[in-house]
């Protein structure tokens, strides 16, 4: 499977749910940065961290979150991903939406490194009582 495939599938299982599949394509070392500003921001590494730090969260404290992409950007071992989050702040009812880049590092099948771009600020706006 390519690298692009792979990062396509990714981001359809998370659309579904199904963490399972999402983890099982992070390599164990992976290094998963959140943007600075972001309310998850730092870099996780693994994916028991990633789970914990990230989705549970994004689970938990968001009413329907979703990151759709737009355009995938094939480019070897590094995939570009740009698109749209959106959700809800279950504690303060304010939804969201902003654009988003993800940088994938893809290497024997699987993800060594995410980074995360987004707009930050229209995020806070959500999370602001």
């Amino acid at each position: 499977m390519s690298n692009l495939k792979a990062v396509q599938g990714t981001y359809e299982a998370f659309a579904k749910g199904n963490v399972p599949a999402v983890l099982a394509f992070l390599a164990s070392n992976i290094e998963w940065t959140e943007a600075e500003g972001f309310p998850y921001a730092g870099t996780y590494v693994g994916p028991n961290a990633v789970l914990e730090g990230v989705f549970m969260r994004l689970g938990t404290e968001w009413e329907g979150f979703a990151a759709v992409p737009d355009e995938f950007i094939d480019a070897g071992d590094t995939v570009v991903v740009l698109g749209k989050y959106s959700g809800v702040y279950k504690s303060t009812g304010k939804k969201f939406q902003a654009n988003f880049a993800h940088v994938w590092k893809v290497r024997d099948g699987q993800a060594h490194k995410f980074v995360q771009y987004t707009d930050t600020l229209l995020v806070h706006r959500a999370l602001e009582s």
